[in-house]
């Protein structure tokens, strides 16, 4: 009598018989042993199949099977030392439900556009199976800190009637018979929750129409924006680096094995804990032009100038108060300083640039409406916005975590292509 299992709880069942229901990954043979290499979706697991311990029809099954093939495998679990899980099976039954012919994705090497078109077949590979685990463990973890430190999840909306940032990088949709766009944030929605519910988080979709084909960039992504009611800068900052340091850490303790078999130096993600080193943009521009580029004040940073601050640390490294002209509206202005803003970014270590921006919202409604005319927003699409301002207003910060380019810096990835199941590129809407 066998039971039923996954790959996953095998260490629950040694010396007994159990049945999986498996894809093959991979089959060698030696003669008088096949040796199947079994995939379930929660992990992996050699079969041994020895010829003179089977029927021959369950031989022969077994020796035509081929990669990717599907099928219902009975056997008796055993204690590995020299398997990467540590367990084995000793095949006792083959029951093939589907026998795969000419699998397009062979162990040879591909290129990336192939593999882009076959993204529904690639993502059965051992390394794109390991980078969707660990992306549901950030998750998580996202979750895990927010819901365990008083913050309620809302979520705003995707169609929204305009942009206060802009409409430019917005995909435009008709709504019926008005105007809509796909939105690039969820911010000041969340701003509008956090003065119901004091602390607040989002976490969904959003989408920028800008034409960018680099590797930090996708179409479609999605975002953490928390906003926090009676929070200054340098708070919302506290919170920003116990965050980072939470889900790095939780995924180093859930997902080790994972991380390990995609190559990442988990040394690298042990190392970071909260606190995090600050600079201000003032400092950032010093370095930056002793190191022998040429910017000036009030210009924003560029990747190759964040990979240059963030060589100098082991950890993420916050840059604060830019320059006012190079924000958003939105952020207050330093009461000390009123030419940079109360905002951060979050800049990751090996070259990942920016995976956090923030800042303490402005509060006084009458520096508001002077931000809106400056920039000319429609009052019209958010009039609403300027009602936050006008009845109880309250200090404020929030920020906004890319969960792609933080999968990306966590897996130790080249490109965030691979950080998404099914991403949507600048020449790619398919599969």
């Amino acid at each position: 009598m066998s039971t039923d299992c996954v790959i996953r709880n095998v260490s629950e069942h040694v010396g007994e018989t159990v049945k999986i229901g498996a894809w093959i990954n991979n089959k060698r043979s030696s003669g008088k042993i096949q040796f199947l290499q079994l995939r379930d979706g929660t992990g992996y697991i050699q079969g041994v199949v020895v010829k003179s311990e089977v029927s021959e029809d369950i031989w022969n099954a077994a020796k035509s099977l081929t990669q990717e093939s599907s099928l219902y495998v009975t056997g008796i679990i055993r204690e590995e030392p020299r398997s990467a899980s540590g367990y084995e099976m000793t095949v006792t039954g083959v029951e093939i439900i589907h026998l795969t012919e000419n699998y397009p994705i062979t162990p040879k090497e591909h290129g990336v556009d192939f593999l882009m078109d076959h993204r529904h077949l690639w993502l059965r590979s051992t390394k794109q199976r390991a980078i969707m685990v660990i992306r549901a463990e950030i998750i998580r973890a996202v979750q895990q800190f927010f819901d365990g430190n008083g913050f309620t999840q809302v979520d705003p909306p995707i169609l929204t009637p305009s942009s206060a940032e802009g409409t430019t990088n917005l995909f435009h949709i008709k709504y019926f018979d008005e105007d809509a766009y796909l939105t690039q944030s969820g911010q000041l929605y969340m701003e509008a929750a956090a003065m119901a519910l004091g602390k607040v988080y989002s976490f969904g979709p959003t989408f920028r129409a800008e034409k960018s084909k680099t590797r930090r960039h996708l179409i479609e992504f999605w975002m953490i924006e928390p906003e926090m009611a009676f929070v200054d800068h340098e708070e919302s900052l506290r919170v920003q680096e116990k965050f980072i340091a939470h889900v790095v850490q939780t995924v180093l303790k859930n997902c080790r094995a994972e991380l390990e078999s995609i190559g990442r130096d988990v040394s690298k993600l042990e190392k970071i804990v909260a606190p995090f080193p600050r600079i201000t943009y003032d400092e950032a521009i010093e370095f930056l032009n002793g190191q022998g580029f040429d910017i000036p004040w009030g210009e924003d940073f560029g990747a190759p100038h964040e990979t240059a601050i963030a060589e100098k640390y082991e950890t993420p490294v916050f840059i604060t108060h830019y320059p006012a002209g190079i924000k958003a509206f939105y952020m207050k202005p330093d009461p000390n300083r009123p030419e940079v803003v109360l905002c951060a970014d979050m800049i990751a270590p090996e070259g990942y640039g920016e995976i956090i921006g923030g800042s303490q919202r402005i509060d006084d409604p009458e520096l508001m409406q002077q931000r809106f005319d400056e920039h000319q927003l429609s009052e019209e699409a958010y009039q609403w916005y300027l009602d936050l301002r006008k009845y109880g207003s309250v200090p404020h910060s929030g920020f906004g975590l890319g969960l792609e380019r933080t999968v990306a810096w966590i897996c130790g990835l080249d490109h965030v292509r691979e950080t998404i199941a099914f991403p949507r590129m600048l020449y790619r809407l398919y599969p």
